[in-house]
């Protein structure tokens, strides 16, 4: 997992391909990089190289302003930093989350966790 995290946080994409990608324009990019939404790296040339996780926080900050949220609330959300969850939480939760779809409750005698592993990857 963590060569695919390097390879998502890699700056190899000009801002016409940001744009191209995002929808954005080269005005609305640079705005979220001057309020700090985004903070893409700069190559040698000093022009600014966007990653996918960049791109991604571009798509997010589009989405909330479509939602009707303002810059000021986007930048709240982004300075909350993500809650580390381990693998056997995770686990617990997606199984929670399995049952409660799927109507049964967690003592139901005809489910088992082996059915569970059955339908979806732990």
């Amino acid at each position: 997992m963590k060569e695919k995290e390097f390879r998502r946080s890699l700056a190899v994409l000009p801002i016409g391909t940001a744009m191209s990608l995002t929808g954005l324009s080269a005005r609305q990019i640079r705005y979220y990089e001057k309020n700090e939404l985004v903070v893409p790296k700069r190559n040698d040339t000093n022009r600014r190289m966007y990653s996918l996780d960049d791109i991604d926080k571009l798509l997010e900050i589009k989405d909330y302003l479509a939602e009707g949220m303002t810059i000021a609330e986007i930048k709240k959300i982004g300075q909350k930093k993500p809650e580390k969850i381990s693998d056997d939480d995770l686990r617990r939760l997606l199984r929670e989350e399995f049952i409660s779809a799927s109507g049964m409750d967690s003592n139901h005698s005809g489910f088992s966790f082996k059915d569970s592993k059955r339908h979806f990857q732990f």
